[in-house]
């Protein structure tokens, strides 16, 4: 596809808002706040817009903010989302703009991508007048903590009369330059499982008259490993992670209880089940062995985030004929979660990744790392991919 005038008009305001883009982003980058605690934030976003003279609704399904923007003409209404909860880490790096706030940080990119999305609702909304159609901004709370903030943001409508949606996530490991997108499922359902052994504790030293907890626990962490290669399709991913092993107990002592949690991903609705099912036969067999009981809890948390295919395709034309774009590919499926994915149930959509690998860096930090960071004129690179599809939807030549 070849980019209209208008669109290249939106990279071209764009362009010259980027510093105030990487103004914004560091004052957030500064200013973090917890998942379900966001408090200053929303209220930031909420005056932006509100300076600007754009309708909004704030509070919508807890602490979310989103902006209306009217095109002069009738047309689809897409909505664009971005995150702005931060993680509970604290912030290492050496930088002017470092976190303010003792053990909290944008260690994910969220502060990006909410300065980029409010870039793109400025340069909507003093071009109304030649759009058609409505413009949806969702500025989402609560994405790094399950039950997130996408599905109460849903169900306090924030996808009405929605007709598709489109959100990136920079990431940091992919150089500048570079958009990733992936028709179908590209990001997993995350779950969680608890497991405790309730065994027979005792002496050290007399192991007969017990039931040890940690020993079986133990082969419940080996034998879970046994279900993705042996119970699931080969063809099909899947991963099961024990995070966690804690059995609180005395040297000399063997204990009596013992709790596994740990974490499961999956991209097949039916592979997920499966999963459920199988982790809690392979305790209750190996505690049966043992004589002894357990407690299982398996956490449903975000499903995976399934892309819709003319989205998808749309993203990636755009994209293809933006400034500043190298590299336009097919993202391999990430085993990471997100809770774009519920936005994706509800509205044709799709989600990519956009490069944004700092410059220069001796090392690159994985996203929630304590010393994460990202190149920011990726956020220029996403907020102008978001606005041209935006304007263009539904057709992309």
């Amino acid at each position: 596809m070849t980019l209209t005038t208008l669109q290249k008009s939106l990279h071209e305001q764009l362009d010259g808002l980027y510093e105030e883009m990487v103004e914004m982003r560091r004052h957030l980058h500064m200013n973090p706040e917890l998942s379900f605690k966001e408090k200053k934030t929303p209220a930031f976003i909420a005056s932006f817009y509100e300076k600007l003279g754009v309708p909004i609704r704030t509070n919508v399904g807890g602490n979310g903010v989103v902006a209306y923007i009217e095109g002069i003409e009738p047309g689809p209404a897409v909505a664009l989302r971005a995150d702005f909860d931060a993680l509970p880490i604290q912030d290492e790096k050496d930088v002017s703009y470092a976190s303010q706030v003792p053990g909290v940080m944008h260690a994910c990119g969220h502060d990006g991508h909410t300065a980029a999305l409010l870039a793109v609702g400025k340069v909507l909304y003093h071009n109304r007048d030649k759009l058609k159609g409505t413009f949806v901004m969702i500025h989402q709370h609560a994405e790094e903590f399950s039950p997130g903030g996408a599905k109460p943001m849903i169900e306090d409508g924030c996808l009405e009369n929605v007709d598709a949606i489109f959100g990136t996530h920079l990431w940091a490991t992919e150089p500048v330059g570079t958009i990733l997108c992936r028709s179908g499922a590209v990001m997993a359902a995350a779950d969680r499982f608890t497991i405790k052994v309730l065994g027979k504790g005792g002496h050290g030293a007399i192991p007969h008259d017990t039931k040890d907890a940690i020993l079986i626990g133990s082969q419940i962490v080996t034998a879970l490993q046994h279900i993705v290669s042996r119970r699931v399709n080969p063809v099909q991913a899947a991963v099961i992670s024990a995070g966690s092993f804690v059995a609180e107990n005395p040297f000399n002592a063997i204990a009596d209880q013992a709790e596994i949690t740990g974490t499961v991903r999956s991209f097949d609705e039916d592979v997920r089940d499966l999963l459920e099912t199988e982790i809690e036969a392979v305790v209750k067999g190996i505690c049966a062995m043992h004589s002894a009981s357990y407690e299982y809890r398996f956490n449903r948390g975000y499903p995976a985030v399934v892309n819709h295919p003319e989205e998808t395709a749309h993203a990636a034309a755009v994209a293809g004929e933006t400034e500043g774009v190298t590299n336009v590919a097919e993202g391999e499926p990430q085993m990471a979660g997100e809770d774009f994915a519920y936005y994706l149930q509800n509205v044709k959509g799709t989600f990519f990744f956009t490069g944004a690998a700092p410059e220069n860096a001796e090392h690159i930090y994985p996203h929630h790392h304590p010393k994460f960071d990202f190149n920011e004129k990726a956020m220029l690179t996403a907020a102008k991919v978001l606005a041209a599809a935006a304007v263009s939807y539904p057709t992309s030549s």
